[in-house]
This record gives C-alpha cells, structure tokens and sequence, in this order.
C-alpha cells in the first residue's frame, strides 16, 4: 500500500505525539507511525508508574516516622495496590487505545509499525498487515526514543534480566533484587523495592550514584541508602553474569560474587539509527545521536526531537522541543533551542533536583567558578522537619557576569524548590536580585537565602 501525506512523525512519545496533533490540527496531513504505544516510555514505563511506585513507598517510609514524631504505627508492605493502579489508573493495563483514539481525533493517520526511511521525503513502514510506503512531501519528523542498554558482560544476555519495562509490571516484590546501574533509573527503583522489603544491592561502574549530578547528592543518596539497608557498591567492574534457574550471579574483578533472585539492568538507553535508515537522509547511523540546528532541523526535510538529539532524555524536553519543531515546519517566527537551564530530577528520598551546569562542568566550560552551599537540615524548616530532613542546595555561579549557570537542590521537596533555581539561571537572573529577594519562613526553599549567603 501507499499513504502520501504532508508530514510523517516517527515515534508517538510524548513529543512526537505532540508534533502530529499539533501539526494536523494546523491543517497539514499527518501520518502518525509507533511500533510500540502511542505516548512511548512515559505513560507506561517510566514517569508516570514509578512516581506511583515511588509514592507509596514514600508513603510506608513516613508512616515508620511517626515513632520519631507521633507515637506508634504498624506498617505492613503490599505490593498489590501498586501493581492495580499502575495497571488501571497509569496504562490501562499497557493498552494506549485511548491515546490513539487522541491522535486521530485530532486529524492525524496512524501506522503501528516500525518505520525505515529509504530517501528524501520516502519511508516503508513494517505493519502487522503488511508493508507500506508512506511519502511526505514536507518531510519526516524524528522522535525515535530509546531502547534499554546491555553492558557488554559475558552471560549477561543470556540471563531473564529485567529493564524498567519488566520491572515496572511487576505483580509481586522479590526477595532480593541487584541493580545494575547507580543512576536515577537504578536509584529510583532500588529504593522503592528496598521499602516495600526487598534485598536490594546497586551496582555502579563509576565511583559515585547519580553521576551527572553534582557529587554531594551522589553522596546524600549513598548515605540514606545505607541507612536504609540498601548496599552500594561503586566502581564494579562485573567479568561475568548468570541465571541457574533461580538466582542470578554477578562475578567481578577484585570483589566478592553478588547474588539475588532478580536482576535489574538500568545502564543506559541507545537507539539503533540504522535500523531507523537515518543514513538514507545523509545522516550518521552510526552516531549515539542525531545532531540538529536550533530550530531542531537534522537535515533537508528532516527534524528530530526528544532521547534521539542527545539535550537530556526527559519528558519535558521531548515537548519543548516539539514545540520548535512544530514553529519551524508551520513557517512560524520563534526562538531556537536554548539549553541554558534544563531541569532534571531523580525521584529518590530525599529528591535531587539540578539544572544547568554542575560545578565540574562549569570549571571545564572556562566559567570563573563560585559556589554556594546550604544544609537544608541546618535550616529552620529542615530542623523542623527533623527525621527525613537531609538535603542541601548549592549554587554554581559565573563570578564575572554574576548570574547563577546551575544549581542543586536536594531534599523532601528538592524537585519542587528547583522551580526557584530554574528560573534563576533560564532568566539569567543577577545574584545581587537574587540576594534581595524575600523568602518565605519556615520553607524549604529558604535554603537558597542560605546558598546566597555562602557563595
């Protein structure tokens, strides 16, 4: 079959879902084409079930507080009302018909498929009926997404590992669980196991958890985990993986074997750009990434957005830059990319929150480098708070322009008190205002008056 249209979009995450409603209700005729679900990763493996995940235990972690600032509580984890409501209020039991019955409401053609594109402007799309050829005569809009990396650990493959998708569905918490990855993936999931009672170790390759943070929250995390009963163990360096049946093995160089019932693999996310024939527009299919302008265009007729151009693999980037793609392909006069103060937060106990550059970065990019750093546990609200109450806030400032190019905000509400922070440095804000401003007593977010002070 054949299907001519004004613009293909080739992956229905967030912004891609965002690109083809938008651009059809403009008028232009759009095919949208997903293999997997429409509203990708998500909806239905990431963002929306673990923060359901990671409320409950939340939840059971603040109840076994109240004896330090209450009373008494009896607290008994159970797994099924995480696993019902992920199935019946998150995904629909990972069935995305009302997401598709949005999209083609909106004016929009949908292929579920897996597209390749096979010239300027041509793509045939694999179809459980079937081949198709779909040509645009506009052009094609990229928004791949990502799939789960394996390491490159002998047996590894071999083994019925986990990724986030397996361990998302999960119906009942197992006994013991490795993880294999100290990012926010990793983190976020051995912490909500280990609450509901699991036996939980992380494995990471690199010396520190949360990497690309600064290395004080990498630290605040490492010391509540261990308070937690979670165990660390940092640059590990695995020489082989297996399953007997029941348990997996990790061996490794210089440490002692690891074992547990399950395995979760949380080491990165790649997308195969040969498989998506980017080649066949000019592209690199062998890069990690597609690279783009400002305006997000990858070559003639060809705009990518989201995991695939490499500024930060998070929902809400996915949409901005749908946003400027959408500008560009109507012919729209509006501001390019602008990376300045991109959020980002892990969901752990306490919450890291950091945008634009971290204290390394900013030394490496030539900034005349100030800090600032408040405990948010010697704040008001923080002693208040008492149990629960680690945190800080760090400021990273360019002393020549003073302005801030990045911040930390790690606590109860790290994610919340960013929104502070990420205006501040997306703004440009100078220092001096910054200092002038009144902040609310008791908050959280009265710590930043304290970074201020310090810097």
């Amino acid at each position: 079959m054949a299907l001519t249209v004004d613009i293909a979009v080739v992956g229905l995450g967030p912004g891609g879902e965002s690109v083809a409603t938008r651009l059809a209700e403009a008028g232009l005729s759009v095919v949208g084409i997903e293999a997997r679900l429409v509203g990708g990763e998500c909806p239905y493996y990431a963002c929306v079930p673990t923060k359901m995940m990671i409320r409950a235990a939340d939840a059971l972690t603040e109840a076994r507080r109240v004896a330090d600032l209450a009373g008494s509580a009896g607290v008994r984890p159970d797994w099924a009302p995480v696993a019902k409501r992920i199935r019946e209020e998150a995904t629909d039991d990972w069935d995305d018909t009302v997401a598709v019955r949005r999209l083609t409401k909106a004016g929009a053609r949908f292929l579920r498929g897996r597209a390749r594109i096979t010239g300027p402007g041509e793509l045939d799309v694999s179809t459980p009926s079937g081949e198709e050829r779909v040509t645009a005569r506009k052009g094609i809009v990229l928004n791949p997404g990502t799939e789960p990396v394996l390491p490159p650990v002998p047996g590894l493959a071999d083994t019925p590992h986990w990724t986030n998708r397996e361990a998302v569905a999960v119906e009942e918490v197992p006994e013991s669980l490795i993880v294999l990855g100290g990012g926010p993936v990793g983190c976020e999931f051995a912490q909500v196991f280990a609450r509901f009672g699991a036996d939980v170790t992380v494995v990471e390759a690199q010396d520190r958890l949360l990497g690309l943070d600064e290395p004080e929250a990498g630290a605040l995390i490492a010391e509540r985990f261990a308070a937690e009963g979670i165990t660390v163990r940092t640059g590990a360096k695995i020489t082989s993986a297996s399953h007997d049946g029941e348990r997996f093995t990790l061996e490794f160089d210089g440490a002692d074997p690891l074992s547990a019932h399950r395995l979760l693999v949380a080491a990165g996310r790649r997308t195969d750009l040969a498989a998506l024939g980017v080649a066949a527009v000019g592209l690199d299919d062998w890069a990690k990434g597609i690279k783009v302008d400002e305006h997000l265009r990858a070559a003639d007729g060809v705009w990518a957005i989201g995991d695939v151009v490499g500024e930060g693999a998070f929902t809400h980037m996915s949409m901005y830059q749908a946003g400027i793609a959408v500008a560009d392909i109507l012919g729209e006069d509006s501001p390019g990319a602008n990376y300045r103060a991109v959020p980002r937060v892990t969901f752990t106990d306490p919450e890291v929150g950091s945008v634009g550059l971290t204290e390394s970065a900013a030394r490496e990019a030539g900034i005349s480098v100030r800090t600032g750093v408040a405990k948010i546990e010697s704040s008001a609200r923080g002693w208040i708070h008492k149990i629960g109450n680690e945190g800080l806030v760090k400021l990273v400032a360019d002393a020549d322009r003073g302005v801030l190019v990045g911040a930390t905000s790690v606590g109860p509400t790290g994610g919340e008190v960013l929104g502070l922070l990420t205006l501040a440095v997306h703004a440009e804000v100078q220092v001096s205002a910054l200092r002038r401003m009144i902040f609310a007593y008791p908050t959280f977010h009265r710590a930043v008056e304290d970074a201020l002070k310090d810097l």
